[in-house]
């Protein structure tokens, strides 16, 4: 609900605030006033454009605030982008525009933040809806319509359109990762191939340790030097143990010093652990001697086992100079490319489970939108019959209206197009409502409209209605206070008139009048001296008719211009009336 509009130098406001009411609250005055402006401000504040001639002459400034008790989804919102709400939970916009030459610059704030101008897009509808005969276009919008006629089914409708929407996500989400999949089908496939061969080259060469090719190259080595290393060991062994040539073998050596150390033990027994050391020496030689002669006869000479060797390492550093890997992590890579292989073995698997995944999903979002076109359906009846009722008590007795659900392609919504057919009078072909009503019939059908959502909307929301009531009188006019009093029990109803019954039946009547005022202007002279002139200058002031007496003049002028006895009386038997009508609707 709008609580306080505060706006300066906008139109012909220089500087004016107004409160507002719940319940029906209405705008009178002479034409020209500036009773729209008043309205213009409102939009402008939730977002709707400016131009030039709005701002005051001789002005650079516009400031205009608007005060809201907000609802659930409104709150929610601003915590969603993080802005802070006051504790009474009101809401405070505020729209500031700079004229700079012909450009006009504009910045938006809730409760002191800066925002954008989405954000307050996405909170506009969620509190006011503007209805005029300049501004009815979003009814003839066949999305709008959908819109309507969902509101109209109330929760039924409501469910089954997050089911449809959770049900069309998931088949995106679905169709997403098959398409990614199959997109990278023969990336996938070439790559599959590349592991399949290296596990295969790796599979051959049979890895068993990080370090096998050095230790691969040793054993190399040692059995192409076979021959060698057993002459060489042949050698060493009879040096050690047994000579067969004029140099003593070392242990023959050893025997002659110890008999020595014995023809000295004949004089010195001090000598005697000598003795034992070289005994201990003799044994050693003699065991190293024994050990060499069994490594010359465990020497492999098989040429197979040699060439078998050779054939391990050279594909072990084929492969690593192939895939550039160093041969301490081919273990590491043979264990990787067995886990992709697994994985991507189960590829095609993946896409055929997606496949019947994505089928059961597109069945279930068709069913939910098959029950969702049902309700739609059974919803567009009962509202065609409504709406009928309600125009026809607006003096459209001949009025058809058909609201057609229609296939259409799926979305998020369902897949249902949603037109609303009119046609005003008797005899004429029924038409989609773009192409049928005129102005004041689309004002109308637009109050029948509100009149059928009355306890389907937020009731915080405001209505704004701007002259709706222009080209009716007597019995129809009774109607419409009616109906804009009937939607201010459950909505903040504000309604700019020129009717009498309309502005009668209101809660709070606001009185909006011009006037001339002497304003201080401050110019600079040609020798740059400063002065203060006046200049008359045309104003707009809110008067809010609380005294009885003031209320009454003011409808006294909306029946005939002036307050005669006969006027009067009139006035007196509305005000009886209206009071009447509201006090039986409580």
């Amino acid at each position: 609900m709008l609580s306080l509009l505060q706006i300066k130098n906008f139109a012909l406001i220089d500087n004016l605030t107004v409160a507002f009411n719940s319940g029906l609250n209405v705008l009178t005055g002479e034409t020209g006033t500036g009773k729209s402006i008043i309205l213009d401000a409102i939009d402008i504040v939730l977002g709707g454009r400016i131009n030039q001639r709005l701002i005051r002459i001789k002005t650079q400034h516009v400031f205009i605030e608007a005060t809201f008790e907000t609802n659930k989804l409104v709150l929610s919102l601003l915590q969603e982008h993080k802005i802070n709400c006051y504790k009474d939970k009101k809401i405070i916009f505020s729209r500031e525009f700079f004229l700079y030459g012909k450009a006009i610059r504009s910045r938006f704030r809730i409760n002191g933040t800066l925002v954008k101008s989405q954000l307050i897009k996405q909170l506009r509808h969620l509190l006011i809806e503007i209805t005029a005969q300049d501004r009815t276009s979003q009814l003839i919008d066949s999305i709008r319509q959908r819109e309507l006629l969902d509101l109209y089914g109330r929760n039924f409708i409501l469910r089954e359109k997050e089911l449809v929407k959770f049900n069309y996500e998931n088949v995106q989400v679905l169709e997403k990762k098959l398409n990614k999949n199959k997109i990278f089908r023969t990336e996938y496939l070439k790559h599959l191939t590349l592991l399949k061969n290296q596990f295969k080259e790796l599979k051959e060469i049979q890895l068993v340790d990080k370090d096998e090719l050095e230790s691969l190259q040793k054993e190399y080595d040692r059995h192409s030097h076979s021959a060698e290393l057993r002459k060489l060991s042949y050698q060493i062994f009879k040096l050690l143990y047994q000579s067969e040539n004029e140099i003593p073998a070392v242990i023959d050596c050893l025997s002659i010093i110890e008999a020595l150390f014995l023809k000295m033990m004949e004089y010195d027994k001090s000598v005697q652990p000598l003795i034992e050391m070289l005994r201990s020496i003799s044994i050693q030689v003699i065991d190293i001697g024994e050990e060499i002669n069994r490594y010359g006869y465990r020497l492999d000479t098989d040429p197979q086992a040699l060439e078998e060797l050779e054939n391990k390492i050279h594909l072990m550093k084929q492969f690593c100079r192939k895939y550039n890997i160093s041969s301490t992590d081919l273990i590491d890579h043979h264990k990787k490319i067995t886990l992709e292989l697994n994985n991507l073995e189960n590829y095609d698997r993946s896409i055929e489970h997606l496949e019947k995944e994505l089928l059961l999903s597109k069945k279930q979002l068709l069913d939910s939108c098959q029950k969702l076109t049902m309700l739609r359906k059974k919803a567009a009846k009962k509202l065609e019959k409504k709406l009928i009722e309600e125009l026809k008590s607006l003096s459209m007795e001949k009025v058809v209206f058909i609201c057609k659900v229609s296939p259409s392609f799926i979305s998020i919504h369902g897949n249902d197009q949603v037109d609303f057919y009119f046609s005003p009078n008797e005899g004429e072909k029924i038409q989609l409502l773009s192409r049928t009503a005129s102005g004041g019939e689309m004002s109308r059908f637009s109050l029948a409209l509100k009149a059928c959502f009355m306890k389907s909307e937020e009731s915080t929301k405001s209505l704004i209605f701007d002259e709706i009531d222009t080209g009716v009188s007597g019995r129809i006019a009774q109607v419409i206070a009616e109906k804009l009093y009937n939607l201010s029990t459950n909505h903040q109803v504000l309604c700019v008139t020129h009717q009498p019954l309309v502005a009668a039946m209101a809660i709070s009547h606001l009185h909006v009048e011009k006037y001339i005022i002497q304003e201080e202007l401050i110019t600079k002279n040609q020798d740059s001296t400063i002065s203060k002139v006046l200049e008359p200058r045309t104003v707009v002031r809110i008067r809010n008719l609380n005294n009885i007496h003031d209320r009454k003049q003011e409808l006294a002028k909306l029946t005939g211009g002036n307050s005669s006895e006969d006027a009067m009386e009139f006035i007196e038997s509305l005000l009886i009336q209206a009071n009447f009508y509201r006090s039986s609707k409580q």
